[in-house]
């Protein structure tokens, strides 16, 4: 059995809470104001997708590697650590004065923040009875899904208020509380020391050839045509081989870099699948609302942030009602429940124009953040609530993977549809705007006598007109081939909930190892 849960071991889990609220946070605070840094730091349009790549690289290294940290420096040492590091790293990162150190500072506060993320999971699930669970997986799935959610929001707000090096400031007085308060109260486990003369060297470097080749070519393989692009393609090979040797080397050892026994438990396998589903919704329309917002509608980063607001508060109203539904009703019902309204709220985006905003858009959002709620709490019970004590912590690095691989491969499929349906829209568009079709023809003579009003040339001031509305209906309309197809993809979701077996006991089984 596991030990009483005293005062002191929940003040030291909302410690942990804060630190990876402040991880997931990071990911995101930064996408709404890249323009400001990119101004601040005099880089190139290319190289300013790199304050978000790098960070997301290290970090989809480090969350599987935290397992076997874990164990051997104790979750004290190691959140107590990683906290410090992130700290440092996020004040490194706001007094940058080149890109190339933006850049090195980002990775590293990814790679720290990443230490801190799993660590939570795997406390809620060795700490807390298995009765008190369904109060913790809402507050940890809440953290989970509200920081990216809101983080667009915060960045746009503080870079607007103050400047870009506040969306880093921010972090330092709370790390170091957060760093010091983990130091003082977390004692779940002891360290294993010995166990790092057996930490394989070979397999690291083959998983972070792996995660980080396949991290760079999700996101840059969209904006550069894949696998023609050098970079991409030199890295996909990368990718392949590092995961080749990765996955011989973890089945063939005694001690393998990350333990994957964790996928024996049927479970565990099932959510992961699911969370990595999870993090494809949450992700993506985390993306594709701002960019509407910011493309079409012309919207700032501060007014994209207050309309994307909604959900957030949405997924916190939802939590603790999530909770309560846990212990009553059936998992299956609550992930049927979760994914049909996840599909309907997409769905519902299928009728977009380019006049839509905050009033248009409420509803959806509403009903997105409940939806991710009530998803998240049976799908965290599902894949951890089984594990024994000891594969826990390998287990929780590699469901929190699972959600940010899921993220990135659905950002790399729903660039890839933009782009190349835009392109097919916008043919398609022009070939029916021509000189036959009357209705275009009374439309380029009321913009051209508008602007020969004006004491513009009317004729080609005109055409330039049509062009730019032609585009943008073609670009609307690739935002609904994509909301289409996520309408699908969670309503088949919905349908693979009701083929689940009811878990046996397992809600009550969970913790008594």
């Amino acid at each position: 059995m596991s030990e009483p849960l005293t005062r002191r071991r929940v003040i030291a889990f909302f410690v942990m809470v804060f630190g990876m609220f402040m991880a997931i946070l990071d990911i995101q605070i930064v996408s709404a104001s890249l323009p400001e840094i990119q101004a601040g730091l005099s880089a190139g349009p290319d190289e300013i997708s790199w304050v978000q790549t790098s960070y997301l690289i290290a970090e989809v290294i480090m969350i599987p590697l935290s397992g076997f940290l874990a164990r051997v420096m104790s979750t004290r040492l190691l959140f107590t650590a990683a906290a410090a590091g992130f700290t440092a790293a996020s004040f490194l990162c706001a007094t940058s004065t080149s890109m190339g150190e933006m850049i090195l500072w980002r990775a590293l506060q990814g790679f720290l923040g990443g230490g801190m993320i799993p660590a939570v999971f795997a406390a809620a699930f060795t700490i807390f009875p298995p009765e008190k669970r369904n109060v913790v997986s809402p507050i940890i799935g809440l953290v989970a899904t509200l920081a990216p959610t809101i983080g667009p929001t915060v960045g746009g707000y503080l870079s607007a208020t103050f400047s870009w090096h506040w969306l880093f400031l921010v972090n330092v007085v709370p790390g170091i509380a957060v760093t010091i308060g983990a130091f003082m109260l977390i004692d779940f486990d002891k360290p294993n020391w010995p166990l790092m003369r057996r930490f394989d060297w070979i397999g690291f470097a083959a998983m972070a050839a792996f995660l980080g080749g396949l991290e760079y070519v999700l996101e840059e393989g969209p904006s550069n045509d894949w696998l023609q692009d050098e970079a991409v393609a030199v890295l996909t090979v990368v990718m392949v081989l590092g995961g080749m040797l990765f996955f011989w080397r973890a089945f063939t050892r005694d001690e393998p870099i990350v333990d994957m026994s964790a996928f024996a438990n049927a479970n565990f396998s099932i959510g992961s699948i699911f969370s990595f589903v999870m993090g494809i919704g949450l992700y993506g329309l985390t993306y594709l609302y701002p960019l509407y917002l910011s493309e079409i509608r012309d919207y700032d980063s501060l007014m994209v942030g207050q309309t994307v607001f909604v959900s957030g508060l949405a997924m916190f109203a939802t939590a603790p009602v999530a909770g309560k539904l846990a212990g009553k009703l059936d998992p299956r019902l609550m992930l049927l429940v979760g994914f049909f309204g996840f599909s309907m709220s997409t769905w519902m985006l299928t009728g977009l124009t380019a006049d839509w905003d905050f009033h248009e858009l409420l509803l959806p959002q509403i009903l997105r953040g409940c939806s991710l709620m009530l998803c998240m709490v049976p799908i965290n019970n599902l894949a951890l609530g089984t594990l024994s004590p000891e594969r826990i912590k390998g287990g929780s690095g590699l469901f929190n993977l699972t959600r940010n691989l899921g993220g990135a491969v659905g950002l790399a499929i729903i660039n890839t549809l933009l782009s190349n349906r835009s392109d097919l829209h916008y043919a398609r568009l022009a070939d029916s705007v021509t000189w036959s079709n009357p209705e275009a023809m009374r439309q380029m003579d009321l913009l051209a006598a508008n602007l020969s009003a004006q004491g513009i040339d009317g004729q080609t001031g005109a055409l330039m007109q049509m062009a730019s509305r032609v585009s943008a209906q073609a670009t609307v309309m690739s935002f609904i081939d994509v909301f289409f197809l996520l309408s699908c993809l969670f309503g088949g979701l919905a349908l693979t909930a009701l083929l689940m077996r009811k878990p046996g006991g397992a809600a009550k089984g969970a913790g008594g190892h």
